[in-house]
This record gives C-alpha cells, sequence and structure tokens, in this order.
C-alpha cells in the first residue's frame, strides 16, 4: 500500500514532536534520577552515577606499605591451631603454657534446667559389662555424684563384676568440631557417647576409637561414660578445624563484600579501572593493568576498594597511579618543597625524595597514558583526586609539625600538576583502634585537622579525613599479630579504601552511602577473652597475665592434656623427616644437616611441656661444674684483616700471630706461644672489667656477672683441657657459650673439641635473645668419653647495639645514647638433660 505525501505530512509532524516530547521527558527523568541517585552500601557491580566529560579519571595513591596493602586474600592461619577446653575449676582462659594453642574452659551439668548444679551423675550398676545392655531398665546398686572434669577427683569401680555409668550434659562456649577424651592413665579406658553417638572408646576388648562431633554454642548435650577402671575423673575437649579469620575469601564466604568476587568465585576484574604501580615497579615505565582483588599478588590495600568505589561512580576509564614505600614518614621522606630543609637535611639526598619520585612518577604515567589505559584515543584526562594513607613512621612526630607537612604536601601538588581542584582524602592511621598509642594519636589529630574545615577553611569542601580507627581488627579477628600491618586483615583495608573512595564521591558532589560494619554476633566472655589482644597481641607470653609459675601451679589440671595429647603429637612432629629441630638428630644420632645459630630447640620445648605438667627431672642440668668459671689459657689480638667497627657480623678469615696457626689443636703448647692464664668470664667494655647489663635475667647469659679476666683486644683466643665425667646412655649433651642470652649481646664465635669445630656463628644475636653453644652428636660425643676433653674458643668482641648501629641504646645508663664502646663476655658450662620415655619410643630407639 502506498501512502502518499499529503497523508503522511500530519502523522510525520506528529511522530517528530512525540519523538522530540520523548526524549526532553527521558532526559528530565535521566537528569532527576542522577541527582537523587546515591551509591549504595553495597556496591554494584556496574554503575555510572555521573555522565561525566569522557576524559579519564586519575586519582593518586600515596604512602606507605600500608597504601599498597597487607590484606590476605585468602588462606588465612587461624589464630590457635585447635583449642583446649577443661571443666576443671583450676584452669583459667588464656594461652596454653607452651605452643600455640588456646585453652578454655567448658561446664558440665546433671541436668538441661537453667539452675542444673554442676558435676555428673555416677550410677555402679551390678552387671558386668555388656555393650548391648541397657543398664536404663536396671537398679543402680549406687548413685553419686562426681566433679566430672576435675583432675583431682576419682572414680571409683567396685569390682570387674559391676558397670559404672555416668552421665552428664555437656556445654560449649562456641561452636565447632570437637573431640572428645575421657579420664588420665586407668580411667582413660572407657566409652564415652555423646547426643547417643559413641565418640571415644578406649579398652581392651575393642580398637580404640576417637571420633569429632559438631557442637553448638550454649547447648547442652547428654553424655554417657562407662568406665573400664578407677582412676581420674578427668575430662576435657579439643576444638579443632578451626579456620582462619580476617582474609578477604572467609569475608566474602560469610556475605560480605560481595562485588569483590563473581558468582562463580573468581575475583572481579573491572576492565574500566586501571591500577599502575610507580614506585615499587622494577619496569621503567611501571606496571599494572585493569584492576582486580589481585592487583598487589596475593595481598590487598586500599587501592582495590578505592578503584572499586570510583569505577561504580564515574563512566569514564579510571586511572589509579600509586607511588607508596614501605618504613617512610611524611616529616622526612616525603617532605614537601614548601616545607624547606635544614642544611644538613639539604645535603641528604632522602629528604624529600619520596616526593620528588611521586611526581616523576605520576608525569612520567601520564606522558605514557595511551600505553597504561586500555583503549585509550586521545580523549584527555583529569587529575580528580589524590588519597594519602601513612603514618606508621612519623610516629612521636608533634602534631603540628606533622600537620604542616601535610598542608603544605596538599598544596604543593596541586601546585605541580596545576590541579587547583584537586581532591583530597587523608585516611588516617588506626593502630590500635580506638586504644591507640599517644605517639600514633599525634599522627591521628593531625591527619583529622587537615579535614577539619574550621581548623583549615582553604580545604572546605575539597579535603576530608577518613577516621580508621573503627577498621582496626584485633588478633584474634585477623591472620597475624603484625600490628603495623594491621595484622595482615583483609576487612580493614577494604573499609579504609571503600571509606576513601565514597569520601572521595562526596568531595566530587555524589552522594555516597558508607558501609555499615558489621560487628558480628555476642560472644561468650571467655571466648572473647581467648580471641583477645590481651591473650594474642604478643605471643611472647603465655597468657594474659600468667607467669611461668602460674601454670606450674595448674600443671596437675593441664596434665592429662599435656601427656596425653600435646606431647604425643609435639613428638610426632619432631621425628617427622622434614623437621628442623634438634630431638630427632640428636636421639637417632643422624645429625642436623645445619646448625642453627641459636641453641633453643624443640627440645627445649618438650621439657617445658613436661616442667608444666610436674615432671622435672627432663629439665637441663649442669654436668662437669668445673667448667664454669674454670682457669684458661688465653691469647688477646687485633687481627691484621680490620672491619669497621660499625659493621656487625665481626667472625672472619684472620692470620694469627706467628707460632699460633695451629692454636686449636690437642698438640699446641699456649706456654710456649706466650699466653697468659685467666679465669672465666672473660669480658669487657670499653676497655675495663665491667658487666655488660647492670642486671640480667638470662639462664644462659651472665653478661650481668663482673668479668674476672680482661679481653681488651678484637679476637680472643681460649683453650684448656677439661676431666670429663663419664657420659650417661639415654641423655643428650650440650656446651652453653654465656654472654649472649639478652637482646643484642654477644658476636661470632667458634667452639672446638679435640681440635674439630663443633660449632661456628659469623655473628650474634641482634634482635631477639638467643643462646650460643653448641649441641654434641654423635660426631663429636665420642670425644667425651676419654675421661679428658680440650676445649678451645675464639671469639669477636661488639661495637654495635643494634646491626650495624654504632649508637648505644641499651640498658646500661653509663652508655646510653652513646657510641657503642667495644665489649664482649664469654665463659663457657656443660648440661645435659635426660631423654624421656616417650621420647624414645616416639624415635624408635626404646627397648
Amino acid at each position: 500500500m502506498k501512502i502518499s505525501q499529503s497523508a503522511m505530512k500530519p502523522y510525520f509532524y506528529f511522530g517528530r514532536f512525540q519523538r522530540l516530547l520523548c526524549v526532553l521527558l527521558v532526559a528530565v527523568f535521566v537528569a532527576g534520577s542522577i541527582s537523587a541517585q546515591r551509591l549504595p552500601s553495597n556496591l554494584p557491580r556496574d554503575l555510572s552515577l555521573v555522565p561525566g566529560d569522557g576524559k579519564v579519571k586519575v586519582y593518586l595513591l600515596a604512602g606507605q606499605s600500608n597504601m599498597v596493602g597487607f590484606g590476605y586474600l585468602q588462606d588465612a592461619p587461624p589464630v590457635y591451631p585447635n583449642l583446649y577446653l577443661s571443666a576443671d575449676q583450676k584452669i583459667k582462659t588464656g594461652r596454653m603454657p607452651v605452643g600455640p594453642s588456646g585453652l578454655l574452659r567448658h561446664e558440665i551439668y546433671q541436668t538441661t534446667d537453667a539452675g542444673s548444679p554442676t558435676g555428673a551423675k555416677v550410677s555402679t550398676y551390678a552387671k558386668e559389662y555388656d555393650p548391648t545392655f541397657d543398664y536404663s531398665g536396671l537398679s543402680p546398686v549406687s548413685v553419686d555424684v562426681v566433679d566430672l572434669g576435675n583432675v583431682d577427683a576419682v572414680v571409683s569401680k567396685l569390682d570387674p563384676s559391676h558397670t559404672l555409668l555416668l552421665e552428664a550434659f555437656v556445654e560449649v562456649p562456641l561452636s565447632g568440631n570437637f573431640e572428645v577424651h575421657v579420664g588420665y592413665e586407668a580411667s582413660a579406658q572407657a566409652i564415652a557417647w555423646l547426643n547417643g553417638e559413641e565418640v571415644y572408646r578406649k579398652g581392651n576388648v575393642q580398637a580404640p576409637a576417637l571420633r569429632q562431633v559438631k557442637m553448638e554454642a550454649g547447648k547442652r548435650y547428654p553424655l554417657k561414660i562407662i568406665y573400664r577402671d578407677s582412676g581420674s575423673a578427668a575430662f576435657w575437649l579439643k576444638q579443632i578445624d578451626i579456620k582462619g579469620k580476617g582474609d578477604l575469601r572467609t569475608l566474602l564466604d560469610s556475605g560480605k563484600y560481595s562485588w569483590f568476587a563473581q558468582p562463580n568465585g573468581d575475583w572481579m576484574v573491572r576492565d574500566d579501572v586501571t591500577y599502575w604501580e610507580t614506585r615499587i615497579s622494577k619496569q621503567a615505565l611501571g606496571e599494572g593493568g585493569p584492576l582486580s582483588a589481585t592487583s598487589n599478588g596475593r595481598f590487598i590495600g586500599p587501592e582495590v576498594p578505592f578503584g572499586f568505589v570510583m569505577g561504580a561512580y564515574h563512566k569514564e576509564p579510571v586511572l589509579l597511579i600509586e607511588s607508596s614505600m614501605g618504613n617512610r614518614s611524611l616529616n622526612f621522606d616525603f617532605r614537601p618543597p614548601s616545607s624547606g630543609k635544614t642544611e644538613e637535611e639539604e645535603a641528604n639526598p632522602f629528604c624529600g625524595a619520596e616526593y620528588d619520585l611521586l611526581v616523576e612518577g605520576v608525569r612520567k604515567t601520564l606522558a605514557n597514558i595511551e600505553k597504561v589505559v586500555p583503549g585509550y584515543h586521545g580523549q584527555g584526562y583529569e587529575i580528580a583526586g589524590l588519597v594519602w594513607f601513612q603514618g606508621h613512621k612519623d610516629k612521636g612526630v608533634a602534631r603540628l609539625q606533622y600537620e604542616h607537612h601535610l598542608v603544605n604536601f596538599i598544596k604543593d601538588l596541586r601546585q605541580e600538576f596545576d590541579s587547583p581542584d584537586m581532591k583530597v582524602v587523608v585516611a588516617t592511621v588506626g593502630f590500635g583502634g580506638m586504644d591507640m598509642e599517644e605517639g600514633h594519636y599525634m599522627t591521628w589529630e593531625a591527619q583529622m585537622a587537615v579535614g577539619d574545615s574550621t581548623a583549615h577553611p582553604e580545604f572546605d569542601g575539597n579535603v576530608a579525613s577518613v577516621d580508621t580507627r573503627p577498621f582496626w581488627r584485633s588478633r584474634g579477628e585477623s591472620p597475624t599479630n603484625t600490628g603495623y600491618h594491621y595484622n595482615h586483615n583483609a576487612e580493614t583495608y577494604v573499609l579504609t579504601g571503600d571509606e576513601a573512595g565514597r569520601a572521595m564521591v562526596r568531595l566530587l558532589g555524589g552522594d555516597a552511602e558508607s558501609i555499615v560494619v558489621d560487628q558480628g554476633k555476642s560472644v561468650n566472655p571467655e571466648v572473647e577473652l581467648v580471641y583477645s589482644d590481651t591473650v594474642t597481641a604478643n605471643f611472647n607470653k603465655r597468657g594474659p597475665h600468667y607467669s611461668p609459675d602460674y601454670y606450674r601451679q595448674m600443671g596437675q589440671s593441664l596434665k592429662p592434656i599435656i601427656m596425653d595429647e600435646v606431647i604425643p603429637g609435639f613428638l610426632a612432629s619432631s621425628f617427622a623427616e622434614n623437621s628442623r629441630g634438634v630431638i630427632r638428630p640428636l636421639v637417632t644420632g643422624q645429625g642436623p644437616v645445619a646448625k642453627p645459630a641459636d641453641l633453643r630447640s624443640d627440645l627445649d620445648t618438650l621439657i617445658d611441656y613436661y616442667d608444666i605438667a610436674g615432671l622435672t627431672e627432663y629439665q637441663w642440668k649442669d654436668f662437669a661444674p668445673g667448667l664454669r668459671n674454670a682457669e684458661w689459657d688465653y691469647f688477646c689480638f687485633d687481627p691484621p684483616e680490620k672491619q669497621d667497627v660499625e659493621k656487625s657480623d665481626r667472625y672472619r678469615s684472620i692470620t694469627f700471630p706467628k707460632g699460633m696457626e695451629r692454636w686449636n689443636e690437642i698438640d699446641f703448647d699456649p706456654i710456649v706461644a706466650g699466653w697468659k692464664s685467666g679465669k672465666a668470664p672473660f669480658g669487657s667494655i670499653d676497655g675495663e672489667l665491667k658487666p655488660l647489663r647492670p642486671r640480667c635475667n638470662g639462664r644462659f647469659c651472665g653478661c650481668s656477672e663482673t668479668p674476672q679476666t680482661l679481653w681488651d683486644k678484637e679476637v680472643l683466643l681460649m683453650r684448656q683441657t677439661f676431666e670429663i665425667p663419664e657420659l650417661k646412655p639415654d641423655h643428650v649433651y650440650r656446651l652453653i657459650l654465656g654472654g649472649a642470652g639478652c637482646d643484642r649481646t654477644g658476636e661470632g664465635f667458634a667452639i672446638y673439641v679435640n681440635g674439630k669445630l663443633v660449632k661456628q656463628s659469623n655473628g650474634g644475636f641482634f634482635r631477639y635473645t638467643g643462646i650460643r653453644g653448641a649441641y654434641l652428636f654423635d660426631d663429636i660425643l665420642p670425644d667425651f668419653q676419654g675421661g679428658k676433653v680440650t676445649i678451645a674458643i675464639m671469639g669477636f668482641l661488639r661495637y654495635t647495639h643494634f646491626r650495624n648501629g654504632t649508637t648505644y641504646f641499651g640498658p646500661n645508663p653509663d652508655y646510653y645514647a652513646m657510641p657503642v664502646p667495644p665489649n664482649g663476655h664469654i665463659n663457657l658450662w656443660m648440661q645435659e638433660t635426660k631423654l624421656s620415655k616417650e621420647t624414645l619410643e616416639a624415635s624408635g630407639e626404646s627397648e
């Protein structure tokens, strides 16, 4: 059908008007939608709040290593590999006395009633044990109540013709998978049912069995135990399969921050956001690519959530340029030009270097933007904003000083890039959360002040501060105990970057909801304690304010756990083929491939376990007591091979004085060589017979003792022949070289026995305490069987406090903040310990 032009005109004009009206209505609707639209807390994967101008939106990210980020992506290790739970009233929540496990209490009740008494009902039946018999239909001979879980309480069986049945209800303070353990020694011969299922069996009738069971916090589970023998009423649980906390994958699995992953679990990649790193990269132009959770390898930082927010906000491509380096301060490394420098700082090339590198990296990236941003077609770019996340290195810097530098930093960068409208978000330090240390708090105050329009009206509407303290997560919620990296908690970094992004959106005129941080369900106070910073923040401590003596007092309550569970597991690990400890080579005689510098070992850990359990016969004891403070032949000299005093690790190849080349061999005659005789300990501080420390609590150091013989030149050679008592079978022996049990004491040394090198160390212990000395393995033990043995020692004086640091900051007030005086301390003694039957059985060496 053909339509004439005249017929079409009314239709044509109406259609054009209608189309124009529709376009106008859509435009008004869209404009109204955009103005009313806000960035929701649950970030969409695909959203553009503003139409934009087509230019690439560039954001600068700068600060310390935390700006790059150290949040675990996945596979966070658990705080505790397992938790031991006991109903013994003497048990207190905290760390296990030795090892990485935690210790909690659980409860035993007689009924499910709210006011139920604790303990368990014990019925004795006049019938020999029969696993198929229903004892509920039989009247008991007697019914008693026993304090189940109390190691000192006793369950008593009348005779073999009777059966002892215990009934109670178990309640745990946290949910998870558990093992049930019954009794100790004789009373461990038992069968246990929890919630109607057999969970424990040990005895001479059926094969042992241990079945894990799932339990919910606060719920009471019926328990039945039939004992095969009398003995301790010990009863304890072991929580197993504990998952790690605080990594991004775990957070996603809990329903949080879903926009970082695709529905199939793969990490989401934002092709519209490019992350480009310019500072750490070894590539001339830097390196990077489309933004995803893996942009920085196995860690996530604020750059990822910030980029996801800005990608959702902008229609145009987004470019993130990172220039951050660990251990850098604003007061020095990032010092902006307008803050000025002293004459000394001017001469230091590192003062302000990070600022210069930031500028250089940004300029280089933008000059090559077509190589950096995929699909760039010359549309131009705009430096839209800067995010600053830093502060650890400026701990203790005065608030006004840091604030002055940060204000100048912002103004200088705006001028540097001719971007007066560049928005700035400052993410504050957050170490310790609301319990922040004073030194960091000064930095926090300065960072918050910069975003306060009252304090800085020139920054009103263009600078915002984000308080990150609420984002701090404790060690108990985190993968590690590395506080200066926010315990590697991914949520801390996610919330920091996300809120920085939302603050940036608001500065740009947009609207953004903040994420409502879910504080989680309330937990049992004891569970909260065992995962709190009080217990977990310092893993060198044995619990919340508990001393080793306290654990020894609690030892009998811990004894079943230690003897039946901890020690067997520890020995199995120590005798594994991949074990790096000394127990296996000492017992089997294989000898270690490498001898660690620190004498502390898995054997000491095992001895500590026995000690806590009340078994003291396995402790180290002095052997051949005449060695300590003995008379030695000695010689001191300065070798021709010099080494700068500011360099640590003094042990090196040196030329010995003429006639002393064989100083360590058996037939060397020290008298002919002109040596002197002196009594140990040998030592000095600044050429005087002074102790290294006024006080020393180290059992293997003695550096608080006043030396009896002066060590007045760098190298000390000492030797002597000693009468050694007969060595005992099933014992282990070691030599202790005193003078290095304290932090930053001792230097390199060598120990020889009958001319054979037993141990050599190039340096001392500079950061943590350590024990110098040598274990006596099978390759050297025969030399001690002859009754006489010649021991020779070479030691080097120390000239540094911290590694390669020549200023003393130790406890000796005579030298504090002064150049380190030459110092040293050496004494030697011998120790022995008896190997337990469990150790010998685990090694296969028992008869």
